[in-house]
């Protein structure tokens, strides 16, 4: 005798796709589990597996031509570079990662997600991670209990600890994209005044993380976001940060000589650079000097420490510290450039750049000319700006950081979050049409 479960209400059921999806940020709202790979990590390797069943059971093409070529091209450059790598383990474990990021996990978030419906519930996500992390790391300044900044522990680093200060500057500012994108759309306007608070609050979590970088590509991304949704947008937006700024200047006295001795470094990094910045620029050129070796196919997959002193300046310090946070002092390895594009350049080679960047300026292509018909022709503004936003703020980022540590699944959903968006058939759909079939009702998904 079988068992026949009774179907779930029709708002339940639309849902049922994209919850694994959500489960990669919210597993993220937990404390890392130490050295390997996090709940998020393995809920990414379920949900591409899930993906896969999905396709299997439906019997149907899980990609378009263009779709597939444009996910798939960095793998050329990958293979080539595993042959290279010191070992097999090390040529088996960058090639995972690197394929989690920027193929499978993309291509499932573009598989899974069937409109636009879909797609806010997943940047929402987003949204609500920025806030719960942001939450924990602005406690974690007010009571001196984060991670080690200039002998104090005051950076914000959420629940990631220490070991991955870049972990909640991540987390914070694609959630803050996200919440502007969705308040300079056109959607209800509970939403978008919901979603341009949830910005406003984000912006204080993001300047205790101390994070250069994150400033840079959240500013420019929420101004390129500015420029796209229209003046009128625009300027409320403005009068909103300025509200802000006062607030958090003036009533949380934020403006604290620390925060503003780090924001002025930003524009004095050659007049006189603080050792981070001085670090930064030698790895920077061991990098291109492996690149000058090795022009083609680089060093090999995960092969950068072992070519970094060789190639290095004397500038180069032997480590970073790590502190506070629930860490003991100690000093951790510069393992790779802190910087993507020379991180693929170096371990890669001009073949792995030029498919791997390649992929992403076709996304970026594809995105924004979608962009741009929505804005002439229809609705989903939100979701366009959101997509290429979180696109935008990737490739802007990846000029000062690189993949690595437990925030780096959410590098693979906002990759497939403007996949999606470039590249699915269905993406200015607002849901999934209902039609019946003999003795039941189905939802046609109109890849």
């Amino acid at each position: 005798m079988s068992l026949v479960l009774p179907p779930l209400p029709g708002r339940a059921a639309a849902l049922v796709p994209v919850l694994p999806l959500v489960a990669v940020p919210v597993l993220l709202a937990l404390p890392p589990s130490g050295d390997g790979a996090g709940p998020a990590d393995v809920m990414s390797a379920l949900v591409v597996g899930y993906c896969a069943v999905r396709l299997v059971r439906a019997r149907r093409r899980p990609l378009s031509p263009l779709a597939a070529v444009v996910l798939g091209l960095p793998v050329v450059g990958l293979a080539l570079a595993a042959m290279g790598a010191a070992s097999p383990e090390a040529a088996l474990g960058g090639l995972c990662r690197y394929l989690q990021v920027f193929v499978l996990v993309p291509a499932a978030v573009l598989v899974l997600l069937r409109h636009r419906a879909d797609f806010r519930v997943l940047a929402w996500s987003f949204v609500g991670l920025a806030l719960w992390q942001g939450a924990v790391g602005v406690h974690q300044y007010v009571t001196a209990t984060g991670a080690s900044y200039r002998g104090e522990t005051v950076r914000a680093v959420g629940t990631f600890g220490a070991q991955d200060v870049m972990g909640m500057a991540t987390a914070v500012s694609l959630g803050l994209v996200c919440a502007a994108g969705i308040a300079l759309g056109r959607g209800p306007v509970r939403q978008r005044a919901a979603a341009a608070g949830c910005a406003v609050l984000l912006v204080l979590p993001l300047a205790l993380s101390f994070s250069r970088g994150a400033w840079i590509a959240t500013a420019l991304t929420c101004a390129v976001q500015l420029a796209l949704a229209g003046l009128r947008r625009a300027l409320k937006a403005v009068a909103a940060v300025a509200a802000a700024g006062v607030v958090l200047v003036g009533g949380f006295g934020v403006g604290t000589a620390m925060l503003q001795e780090r924001a002025g470094s930003i524009t004095a990094v050659t007049d006189a650079p603080d050792q981070s910045v001085t670090d930064r620029y030698a790895l920077w050129a061991s990098a291109t000097g492996m690149w000058r070796d090795h022009p083609l196919t680089g060093v090999g997959l995960k092969n950068f420490p072992e070519y970094r002193d060789g190639h290095a300046p004397l500038a180069l310090s032997s480590g970073s510290d790590v502190e506070g946070a629930g860490e003991t002092y100690h000093r951790q390895s510069l393992l790779s450039p802190h910087s993507m594009y020379l991180l693929v350049l170096s371990e890669q080679g001009l073949i792995g750049l030029l498919t791997l960047a390649g992929s992403w300026l076709a996304l970026l292509v594809c995105a924004v000319r979608a962009l741009l018909r929505v804005r002439r022709r229809g609705p989903g503004a939100d979701c366009a700006l959101v997509a290429c936003g979180l696109l935008l703020w990737q490739l802007t980022d990846f000029v000062y950081g690189d993949i690595g540590g437990p925030s780096t699944v959410l590098t693979g959903l906002a990759l497939g979050l403007a996949a999606w968006w470039a590249l699915a058939s269905d993406a200015r759909t607002d849901a999934p049409r209902r039609v019946a079939a003999p003795g039941r009702a189905e939802e046609a998904v109109t890849r």
